[in-house]
């Protein structure tokens, strides 16, 4: 077989191939990685129908994404630089295989076809993810707002400064690789206490339907807060935070955030490790894009990642 005619079947195959782990990641994995299946698909269809802009359509779809893949991979909780190199070098690999293709497609005599499809296509997938970013939810500190194996996508930019009652995404006071999410319970210039489990801000008792109080054989926190319980990881938090107390209350300073799980008793926040620094927050979560009734120790696992039931009800919740 002629290069000029080899050189198109692979790069089709290719496509399909790519298509194909897009629907086995849809079926152990997110399922919002279908819809993608569909661009690698056309593109692998339209090259062996011998179109020139399905091979430059597809090139152009996937060096576009070279765009946003550095803001993508370096943020929080991401995987790092080492993610940058590879998914970089593979997109180049890629696009230049598409490219070439291409050119031997046009070279051969095929039929031009459209490229205002795919120019199109490229934009609307790439561009949000400048401003959003996918996390996992690993323990039951939020239940029931958000539970173990809940995948959450979250506006990362532009930040705006939180606000009461909105949930958050920072990074963790004690392990700076991990983003955490929490609720905003009090900002710069409030004062908060904890009565009998309930929490007053600025003299009023919250009515908070959304925390939830669970009993433990051992409670970790006591039921008033303040307080001087000397509880075990705690001492540099507790540190800061007696610094803040007037009059029995904990007034929050200027660009820190005081913060709760919603499961109370079993959530670690702002009672154990003190404020969050407004420069922390990473992000305000947007909608559950998918969910699977998992235990910590499965989400935390990487080979267990996307074992067990969907939860079709949370899908697409929005917060």
């Amino acid at each position: 077989m002629p290069t000029s005619r080899k050189l198109p079947l692979i790069a089709a195959i290719v496509a399909f191939v790519i298509a194909g782990i897009f629907v086995l990641e849809t079926l152990l994995g997110p399922i919002v990685a279908f819809p993608l299946a569909i661009v690698p698909l056309s593109a692998g269809i339209g090259i062996l129908r011998r179109r020139v802009w399905s091979a430059y359509g597809f090139a152009t779809f996937i060096l576009v994404q070279l765009f946003a893949i550095p803001i993508v991979v370096s943020r929080p909780g991401s995987g790092g630089a080492h993610r940058i190199v590879f998914t970089v070098i593979g997109s180049l690999l890629l696009g230049a295989l598409y490219l070439v293709a291409g050119r031997s497609l046009a070279a051969s005599g095929a039929a031009r076809g459209k490229a205002f499809p795919w120019i199109v296509a490229a934009a609307p997938i790439t561009i949000p993810w400048v401003f959003v970013q996918t996390f996992e939810i690993p323990t039951g500190s939020m239940e029931g707002t958000l539970l173990p194996g809940d995948r959450i996508l979250a506006q990362t930019f532009p930040l705006q400064l939180p606000k009461r009652g909105e949930i958050v995404l920072f990074l963790s006071p004690r392990d700076r690789g991990s983003v955490l999410v929490k609720r905003v319970i009090a900002v710069p210039g409030d004062r908060v206490q904890i009565s009998r489990k309930v929490v007053i801000l600025n003299g009023t008792a919250l009515d908070e339907k959304y925390a939830v109080h669970k009993a433990y054989e051992q409670e970790f926190y006591p039921e008033d807060f303040p307080n001087d319980a000397d509880l075990p990881g705690c001492e540099e938090g507790h540190e800061m935070l007696s610094r803040q107390v007037v009059n029995g209350e904990i007034v929050v300073p200027a660009g820190k955030y005081f913060v709760l799980g919603d499961n109370r008793e079993n959530s670690l926040d702002s009672r154990c490790w003190g404020f969050i620094p407004s420069g922390d927050v990473v992000g305000k979560p947007l909608m559950i894009y998918d969910s699977i009734d998992q235990t910590p120790e499965q989400v935390l696992s990487s080979s267990q990642n996307w074992r067990g039931h969907r939860r079709w009800k949370r899908l697409f919740m929005v917060f």
